[in-house]
């Protein structure tokens, strides 16, 4: 037989798994496995160099920076975590440690917020439930002076504590408002609060939300010449008198700095409009807020103009503490107690209503001067059915005077006061500007709700039924869409008012704040100061040119005159 012929080495048939480059028994090298890449020409594993080094580097820094980022909820970082739990691996040195890694994170984890027992005695910790409790536990207790003042209620034949409990019942028809614990706490509170002020008529406004804490609010009538704030124009008599003596003892060393001092501005800023007095307007009623029940009572102050018109162009969110700065632009004139005092405003003037026909005005007659600021209940007042008050919304009326947009309830000219102390000269141009100005007028109290305008395609309120199987036994339920979160409610001779809320009005587009306003001129321009264009070179050469004539003919006219003398 013919020997076979030999066959070269590399012309021998390979196995599948020689075909496919790798060891007999191993399939092909994936790009996540460490083999992979061995096979590819120019690789040697005993090459050491680096291509960049500076690279290199940089991306391990960029890579260790990104791992000690720290948490904004916990305050840990992933580098520390992951070197934590290597320690605890390497320490106890558990079997199957990849089965288990992640429940040794959430050990190494919650050891980081453990505390550690060092002591010889276990330290007592406080939960916030047991703090909860502790605050609300002098609600329950009965002291000595409340007899004495449920006595004088008595004899009065009146109670200034409301019934908290029979308004959250009306409102839980409709699944508004708090819980039975919370709101019984708030009714203990108002109780508290009675026995301590001097108030002559109280009720629950609401509760405002916040970022950390919340506002539980108290709208109180105080007591006839009570919370009468002092003017202090004594004292300021006194300023001006002394002023005064100053003044002509320095007059002449002021006439002699003005010569050399820069001119003065002539701007005058607008003048402050006085905010309307204690009992009327925007600060008829007195305002006390505190975040929990139990916590002590804090009184609001009394509320400008210029705050109710900066809170229109704002919009924040309350943190729950009144002496926090209110960062904004425009900036605001106060702290966050001025501005929940003045939303409170807002609300109260936008949202409190009343069956029409429950108020009325003490003297028809005064109806469009004074009469227009006050209103009693009427006795001969007949409730509608439930089903008329949420057909109709003509059977709603503003029961709160609105704030025209100088902040106010009521318009003041504010120049008047001006022309007292002004000079003559200045009279003419304030009746100039006084003629300008013009009276602003709201709608008048105990307008229809029906005559609000809307937003949009979206209504001012909605009004419906608590329910609708038990038609004879519901609630009319009235809703304010322009500040969510603001209720009434009308069964038969009863209504009330609350909110529930963060305090801000619904805008249909996103809030955009103001922008600041544009630059002034520094000085009127104008030709006199108007920098003139460079003239040419030929127009110089000419100016050049017209000067030497006339220089030399000035001197011929000069040799003239001494040969003629």
């Amino acid at each position: 037989m013919a020997e076979s012929p030999e066959l070269d080495p590399s012309q021998e048939p390979k196995s599948a798994d020689t075909q496919n480059g790798c060891e007999r028994g191993h399939g092909p090298y994936q790009p996540h496995e460490p083999g992979y890449g061995l096979d590819e020409p120019g690789y040697s594993p005993y090459e050491d160099v680096i291509p960049d080094p500076e690279a290199r580097m940089l991306a391990i820094k960029n890579a260790k920076a990104y791992l000690l980022k720290a948490s904004t909820k916990s305050g840990l970082n992933l580098y520390d975590h992951f070197a934590n739990i290597l320690t605890n691996i390497l320490d106890e040195q558990p079997t199957n440690t990849v089965d288990i890694i992640e429940d040794i994170s959430k050990d190494v984890k919650w050891a980081q917020f453990r505390k550690k027992m060092d002591t010889l005695r276990d330290e007592h910790l406080i939960s916030s439930t047991f703090e909860a409790a502790q605050n609300c536990k002098a609600l329950f207790v009965k002291e000595g002076g409340e007899e004495e003042h449920e006595e004088i209620e008595e004899e009065m034949g009146h109670h200034t504590l409301p019934n908290v409990m029979e308004t959250a019942f009306y409102f839980e028809q409709a699944g508004i408002g708090l819980s039975k614990d919370e709101s019984y706490c708030i009714f203990l509170a108002l109780k508290n609060l009675i026995n301590v002020q001097p108030i002559q008529t109280c009720r629950f406004w609401g509760k405002i939300l916040g970022l950390e804490m919340n506002y539980i609010i108290a709208e109180v009538q105080l007591q006839e010449g009570e919370g009468e704030e002092e003017t202090g124009e004594e004292g300021e008599g006194t300023t001006a008198e002394g002023e005064k003596e100053m003044g002509e003892a320095e007059e002449e060393d002021e006439q002699k700095q003005k010569e050399a001092e820069p001119p003065k501005s002539t701007y005058k800023p607008p003048p402050e409009i006085p905010k309307e007095a204690n009992g009327t307007g925007t600060n008829k009623y007195v305002y006390f807020v505190c975040n929990e029940p139990g916590k002590p009572w804090v009184k609001l102050p009394p509320v400008t103009p210029a705050q109710i018109v900066c809170a229109r162009k704002i919009k924040k969110f309350f943190t729950g503490r009144l002496d926090t700065p209110v960062m904004s632009f425009p900036p605001f004139p106060g702290n966050e107690a001025n501005y929940l005092r003045a939303q409170i405003a807002r609300i109260s003037a936008g949202t409190h209503v009343s069956p029409t026909g429950f108020y009325q005005f003490p003297d028809e007659d005064e109806e469009d001067e004074e009469g227009a600021d006050t209103y009693e209940e009427n006795p001969e007042f007949e409730p509608r059915p439930v089903a008329e008050m949420v057909e109709s919304l003509t059977l709603w009326a503003h029961h709160v005077k609105g704030i025209l947009k100088q902040g106010r309830c009521v318009w003041i000219n504010p120049s008047q006061k001006l022309e007292e102390n002004e000079e003559e000269e200045d009279e003419e141009e304030e009746e100039d500007e006084e003629e300008e100005q013009q009276e602003e007028r709201g709608p008048p109290l105990l307008t229809l709700i029906s005559e609000d305008e809307g937003m949009k395609d979206i209504p001012a309120w909605t009004a419906q039924a608590s329910t609708n199987l038990i038609p004879e036994y519901s609630v009319a339920i009235l809703q304010s869409n322009r500040w969510p979160g603001a209720y009434a409610f009308a069964s038969g001779g009863k209504f009330e008012n609350i909110y529930f809320g963060w305090g801000h009005k619904y805008s249909p587009e996103s809030h955009t704040p103001e922008l600041p306003p544009p630059a002034q001129e520094e000085y009127p321009t104008g030709p006199e100061i108007t920098e003139t264009v460079d003239p040419t070179v030929e127009e110089e050469a000419a100016f050049k040119a017209a000067q030497e004539e006339a220089l030399a003919e000035a001197e011929e006219e000069e040799e003239e005159e001494e040969e003629d003398d």
